[in-house]
């Protein structure tokens, strides 16, 4: 029996309001340059007026000459992680808890299915919850 190896594969980007918990997110296939800008015009629609800083990684994604770009027309601030620093983004400790509730040892009859549980299951998070899940409750949180 041939095999593969292509499992589904879905990238979620998602964002946390520094002030409220709100969280947005936006499910793609890819986790390309243009992707990430669907994203940041996503996130300009929700906060239109609002000055926008967005916490991220260096991936290409993101770093891309056209994502930086629109970002900046966007009147969206980049700010840069340093490199191999994960702990230091509240969203990735929101993944982290919502891998381990909704992902781990799990499997669900479709990739979307379980996109859209994980996404739900987030989106019900409270705005406290939010905030310690994320870290950034702690008195450690790098952003004080």
């Amino acid at each position: 029996m041939p095999i593969s190896g292509g499992n589904a594969k879905r990238v979620l980007f998602g964002a946390i309001n520094a002030r409220t918990a709100a969280r947005l997110f936006l499910a793609r296939r890819r986790q390309r340059g243009e992707d990430f800008r669907a994203f940041l015009r996503l996130v300009r629609r929700h906060y239109r007026g609002w000055h926008v800083a967005l916490v991220l990684d260096e991936d290409s994604s993101h770093t891309a000459r056209a994502s930086r770009g629109l970002a900046a027309a966007l009147g969206i601030e980049l700010l840069w992680l340093p490199k191999r620093s994960p702990h230091l983004n509240p969203m990735d400790h929101l993944w982290r808890h919502a891998k381990g509730v909704v992902c781990a040892n799990r499997q669900h009859r479709a990739i979307d299915e379980e996109v859209e549980r994980f996404t739900d299951f987030l989106r019900g998070l409270s705005a406290a919850e939010a905030f310690t899940k994320s870290g950034m409750w702690s008195q450690d949180f790098w952003l004080h």
